[in-house]
Formats: C-alpha cells, sequence, structure tokens
C-alpha cells in the first residue's frame, strides 16, 4: 500500500469535516516513533495531540490490557460495575491537589469531561452562566465549542451556540493583554452582562493547549479563585491535555497556590486508550443524582487498565523529572537559535509542554507561514510537529516523556536544521 493511494479512498470515503495533519498512514508505533505503511519511520513530536506521555504501546499499559482482555471487555458500568473502576477513582482522589474528600466520575473524550464538569457545576451551584477564555479549547461537542475561544475552524458553519457562555481575554502580554486588563473585563462583564450570581463556573485550562501553550499567570489564577470564592462560583481546571507529568508535576494545577474545585482529564489518562475523567468537591461530584451522569462507554474497563498501569509508569519512570529535564534541553537548544533566526518570538513551557512561537522580522506581527513552513520541513525529514496559536504561529511540542535520549538528540537536530533551512529560504 501507498500513502496516496490510502489518501484518495479517504477523500472519497471520509467527511473532509474531519482534518488531518499529515498524509502519512501509520503502520506500526513503538514509544516516540512511528513507521507507515511504505516503512518510513518518523519521530512523533505530537503524540496524538498529547495522548502518549508514556509513549506508543508502553510494555506495561500493553500487559495490562491485555490481562483485562482475557476477562472482559464491557459489561457498563453502570448495568454490572467492576473494581477496577473504583480503584482507579480511589487513586484519582488522592492524587488531585486539595486537603477536601474529592469523588470521581468517568467518561470517554476530553470533551464529554468538559459536559459533565459543566453538568454537575450547574446542578450543584443552581446557576447556569459559565465564563471561559479567549484561546481556550475545550472539545467539539456543542457545549465544549462554546466555551472553546476559538473560531476557526472549531465554530464555523455550525450554527447558535449555547448560551450563558461568557468569554474574557487571555493575558498574553507580548500580543498586548496583560493580567489588570483581563481582570478589568472581567469586571466590566460582571456589571454589563451577567451578574456574578448567576455565574456557576470558571473554567480554564492551567496551560493553553491549542491556544498557544501560554500557562495562566500566577496573579491571574490567585485573583481567579479569590473572585469565585466572594461569588461562590466554581473554578474548573482544564488539565486534559496538561496532566499526567506533561508539565513537570502530576497535574499542571499543582505549579500554583490554587486549588480547583473540579478537574477535568482525559488524553494521557489511559496511554492512548479513550478514557476521561472529572475529579472534585465530593459535595458538589454527589450533587446530580443517580443516572444523571455516566455513559455507555464511560469506563471502559480496558481502558481503565490502561490508566492504572499509566499511573504506575509515571511514578517508576519519575516521568516529572525527566519532563523537566526533557523540557529544559529542548529550550536551551531553541534559544541558540534566537540569534541567528530573528522570526523567533517567544520560546515557552512548563515541563515537557513547549512551544517556539514565530514573527514577521522586525515586527510583533504573528507569521503563520513561516510556522506551517517549518513544519512541513520537518516532515520532510522525518519528523511530526503540530501548529496551534490563535494565530497559528506557534509549534507545540508533545513527544512521549518516555523518549529515548538517541531519539531525543536526533529530534532536536532536525528542529534545528528545519528552522534553519526555513529561516534562510525566507
Amino acid at each position: 500500500m501507498k500513502n496516496a493511494e490510502i489518501s484518495a479512498r479517504k477523500n472519497d470515503a471520509i467527511s473532509r469535516g474531519v482534518g488531518m495533519t499529515t498524509q502519512i498512514y501509520a503502520d506500526k508505533a513503538e514509544n516516540s516513533e512511528i513507521w507507515d505503511v511504505e516503512g518510513r519511520r518518523y519521530i512523533d513530536f505530537a503524540g496524538g495531540i498529547a495522548v502518549l506521555n508514556t509513549g506508543h504501546r508502553h510494555p506495561k499499559v500493553v500487559e495490562a490490557v491485555k490481562k483485562q482482555l482475557d476477562r472482559f471487555t464491557h459489561t457498563c458500568h453502570q448495568v454490572v460495575p467492576y473494581e477496577n473502576y473504583v480503584a482507579l477513582a480511589e487513586r484519582l482522589n488522592k492524587m488531585l491537589p486539595g486537603n477536601f474528600e474529592k469523588k470521581t466520575i468517568f467518561a470517554t473524550t476530553g470533551a464529554e469531561a468538559v459536559e459533565n464538569a459543566i453538568k454537575i457545576a450547574r446542578c450543584a451551584t443552581g446557576r447556569s452562566a459559565v465564563i471561559a477564555f479567549t484561546g481556550g479549547f475545550h472539545g467539539r461537542t456543542f457545549m465544549g465549542m462554546a466555551l472553546t475561544g476559538k473560531v476557526v475552524p472549531y465554530k464555523v458553519g455550525f450554527g447558535p451556540m449555547m448560551n450563558d457562555v461568557f468569554h474574557v481575554p487571555f493575558p498574553l502580554e507580548m500580543h498586548g493583554i496583560d493580567v489588570e486588563t483581563t481582570l478589568d473585563v472581567l469586571d466590566k462583564l460582571f456589571k454589563a452582562d451577567v451578574d456574578p450570581k448567576r455565574v456557576a463556573a470558571i473554567i480554564l485550562e492551567p496551560v493553553q493547549g491549542e491556544g498557544g501553550f501560554y500557562d495562566v499567570p500566577r496573579a491571574l489564577m490567585k485573583a481567579l479563585r479569590e473572585l469565585c470564592d466572594e461569588h461562590g462560583i466554581l473554578l474548573v481546571a482544564d488539565e486534559v491535555q496538561t496532566g499526567f507529568a506533561r508539565t513537570g508535576k502530576m497535574f499542571a494545577m499543582e505549579h500554583y497556590d490554587v486549588v480547583p474545585d473540579l478537574t477535568t482529564m482525559a488524553k494521557s489518562l489511559a496511554g492512548g486508550f479513550p478514557l476521561s475523567a472529572v475529579t472534585g468537591r465530593a459535595e458538589l461530584m454527589d450533587a446530580p443524582g443517580p443516572g444523571g451522569l455516566g455513559g455507555t462507554y464511560a469506563g471502559n474497563p480496558l481502558a481503565i487498565a490502561a490508566a492504572h498501569a499509566v499511573l504506575g509508569v509515571i511514578e517508576e519512570e519519575q516521568l516529572c523529572d525527566r519532563a523537566n529535564q526533557l523540557g529544559s534541553r529542548l529550550k536551551q537548544r531553541l534559544e541558540a537559535l534566537r540569534a541567528d533566526v530573528p522570526h523567533i518570538m517567544d520560546i515557552r513551557g512548563l515541563g515537557f509542554m513547549n512551544a517556539v512561537e514565530f514573527k514577521i522580522p522586525g515586527t510583533n506581527k504573528p507569521n503563520a507561514d513561516f510556522t506551517n513552513a517549518v513544519r512541513v520541513k520537518a516532515l520532510e525529514k522525518g519528523l511530526i510537529l503540530l501548529t496551534c496559536g490563535v494565530y497559528s504561529n506557534v509549534i507545540r511540542f508533545l513527544a512521549p516523556i518516555t523518549i529515548q535520549d538517541e531519539v531525543f538528540n536526533e529530534a532536536l537536530d532536525l528542529i534545528e536544521a528545519s528552522i534553519r533551512e526555513v529561516a534562510a529560504g525566507a
């Protein structure tokens, strides 16, 4: 088989609404490497969009799933429950920040986790309004789209969004928005559009994913916690992309002296198997009545088994420490390019959740064309990269934290070569 042949079939069989970053079709994968159907090897710096912190097919994850496969694959937890679901909830309840009693539910996707968090918040508070941030990404369901602070491509053509959702600007000082501006807009929102006593929740990613890998300034996170406490609003941390060692902590909120009321998780929770979760204060999680939460595939036993293995791998292989080491090396390599590449606007990231942002030299204007050219050049060299950002001018790096040292060194060389070659021809 050839990639081009499958791509032609794809065009006839699959909706064009399913966007694809590459036209390479996977045949096999191991840790940080993928081989396509034509036998070409690629280094994976996308990780299934932050799903593979423990790498492709980690042996302990594979073994855990095989054992579960030999027992049962599905009963629906709401019909015939199973112990490993309970045990995983107990583990997350202990791991999440906050010195209070917690409870957990499982779902399948990150969008489902967000939907359930909003359902819980509305039910627990008796309020309906929700506040999110520009640049934030919370999923492709209707509530997820409504909360997401980016129109193209997520909202285009889908008609009216869910009501009672409000957005305030995310602070990006390099783009002219500081914390004070964000808080001032929030204050004006409470005066002009929505009574704070009608707001159920404020939701945000500790580090924006699709928005450009910007971490929330500590001053803003502290101010939001105080504001929520003042008005009885719940603070929801969307850790779908930031969780499970990616930022050098098990959860990104551990970088802050702030504890959320509810936390959403997915992506790397189960090492490539579809699983998401909401964990939060027990009294909030118990607000919906029996049957109000759940789903046919929610907490699938194979994914639950994989998640138990993932949590063990993160601890045993000290992946939080390794994330910090890898991220430091990557940022040092990128910083060394600044003198020769005037297109570099910013290099940032917590742990191994890193990004480089590009501009038009001599200005602070985003340079999406340069960014995409670097992605394409890297792909030609056998390195898979992803772009992001409201202006599509950011390359984000999401390699497995388990990446082998020799493969990581090779990837650093490819990143540097790609940026230099595109800069030389720009």
